[in-house]
């Protein structure tokens, strides 16, 4: 059976300093869940409390509703995987992924082993090299053989710290798309550490996004980065634009005012506040579009850098303001700097946020944080 993990107001402390403050979540079981933030937001602390490796000041850790706080790491039926793998230099890849099995509590018969081993080697794709010493091995099958380790003693949850941070672009990308398949042919429950926004949108069911020991939203990839629940978050995930602009009603129509030329009626605003206020907007750069005939928002190109699909604009706005913008690259059609461009806007994709609370008010916003 998969298992649940919940989180009820817990809390971390070294001394004095709390740095992880009444945190309740929920993992489904079988989800693949990421932890994600910038360094020292607190995502390994609250993995390593699941792993037991850290202490709880306060609050429940639960699988499946019983409580593991005062359960020792070896009695929580955990697999983990670390950043530096963490494997037996002197052992080959089939001793290092029997190590686990041969002592574990309950005895299993050799055949028993063999098997299972066997059927995991071929799972992570290393059987080719089960006689082999880890030196022997690319950085990328190190990795499956530490991933196999965890795995093969069927625990309740995995748990994965920064996995991946060791290997190099490539191998990173190849990794990723392999525990992803791996997880879900064995559905077992994963709480994923990283700091990498592009890894954890990949590999993914829903997203935890941290700061200050705090989550800030919790979702899908696709609605955190479309719909994110506050300022944070929206320049955490993704490249984007934070601007400030007017917010004028006209009873309950909204109007975001840019520039003396170029207005946009916004459809997609959750708020019963019909005052004409200061808001941030969020706009990402593959949301603007450069009009013809100049019409729209009034910029100039500083700069172009054309990177093959896709070709980036720094252009300043009329008020001093500049935006980075990402246009699909065409043949001949590069803009030169110094050229003067109308930009228009996708008006769904806009998210708009409280000046002070910096929180969204933008229709279509699902954050699960408890």
């Amino acid at each position: 059976m998969s298992t649940e993990i919940t989180f009820e107001k817990v809390i971390k402390k070294y001394g004095d300093n709390t740095v992880i403050p009444a945190l309740s979540l929920r993992v489904q079981p079988s989800e693949f869940f990421t932890l994600l933030g910038p360094s020292g937001c607190g995502k390994t602390t609250l993995l390593r409390m699941v792993a037991g490796f850290n202490s709880i000041e306060g609050g429940e850790i639960c699988f499946n509703k019983k409580a593991i706080n005062a359960s020792s790491p070896q009695d929580r039926n955990i697999g983990m995987v670390f950043q530096n793998y963490a494997i037996f230099p002197h052992l080959t890849v089939k001793k290092n992924i029997t190590f686990g099995l041969e002592n574990r509590k309950i005895k299993l018969s050799k055949a028993d082993i063999e098997k299972k081993v066997a059927t995991m080697m071929d799972v992570v794709q290393i059987s080719q090299f089960k006689d082999r010493l880890p030196e022997n091995l690319s950085g990328g099958q190190q990795q499956r053989i530490a991933l196999a380790r965890a795995i093969v003693i069927e625990p309740s949850v995995l748990l994965m710290d920064e996995p991946l941070s060791n290997l190099d672009a490539k191998l990173r990308v190849d990794m990723r798309n392999a525990i992803r398949d791996i997880q879900k042919e064995v559905g077992i429950t994963t709480l994923y550490v990283t700091h990498d926004q592009e890894e954890a949108m990949a590999v993914s069911d829903r997203i935890a996004v941290m700061n200050l020991g705090k989550i800030q939203h919790v979702g899908t990839p696709q609605n955190i980065y479309h719909r994110p629940a506050n300022v944070f978050v929206a320049n955490f995930i993704g490249r984007t634009n934070i601007i400030e602009r007017e917010l004028q009603f006209n009873g309950e129509i909204a109007t975001l005012v840019f520039d003396d030329n170029h207005r946009v009626v916004l459809n997609s605003l959750d708020t019963t506040n019909y005052e004409t206020r200061t808001v941030k907007i969020s706009i990402r750069p593959e949301e603007f579009i450069i009009a013809e005939n100049n019409e729209g928002i009034r910029g100039q190109v500083l700069n172009n850098m054309f990177l093959g699909l896709n070709t980036h604009y720094n252009v300043q706005l009329v008020d001093g303001e500049q935006v980075e913008i990402i246009q699909e690259s065409t043949i001949g059609q590069i803009i030169e700097p110094g050229t003067w461009v109308g930009l228009k806007i996708k008006a769904d994709k806009i998210n708009v946020f409280e000046y002070e609370s910096e929180l969204s008010i933008t229709k279509g916003v699902v954050n699960n944080v408890q």
